[in-house]
């Protein structure tokens, strides 16, 4: 693919996108969801973040792998356990990419 057919391609795709992501903007707009529907969507940030993390933390070479020697995993729990405490971001990430480095440098990876 090239060429015009290409450009095609990604004007395509990027009018879908726009179609798909303003939608909800434009019908919802000035309306009032329903409270369940407001506590069901207040959790779906954190759900989407462990979604995509958890594969990278448990699955680092595509299998699971739960042993001691997954520093990467190990990282991520006292990350979390940190987030838990304080409700912070910023502090979970660096103590997470603070350990994977410290271990990482240890261990000589």
């Amino acid at each position: 693919m090239d060429g015009p057919e290409a450009f095609l391609t990604i004007c395509a795709m990027a009018a879908v996108t726009y179609a798909t992501r303003s939608g909800p903007l434009l019908f919802l707009a000035g309306r009032r969801l329903p409270e369940g529907a407001m506590r069901f969507l207040a959790h779906v940030p954190a759900a989407v973040l462990a979604a995509l993390a958890a594969p990278a933390l448990f699955m680092p070479e595509g299998v699971l792998a739960l042993g001691p020697g997954n520093l990467v995993a190990w990282a991520g729990l006292a990350a979390f356990a940190l987030a838990l405490r304080t409700g912070g971001f910023f502090g979970p990430v660096a103590l997470g990419m603070a350990l994977v480095a410290a271990g990482r440098l240890l261990a000589g990876a």
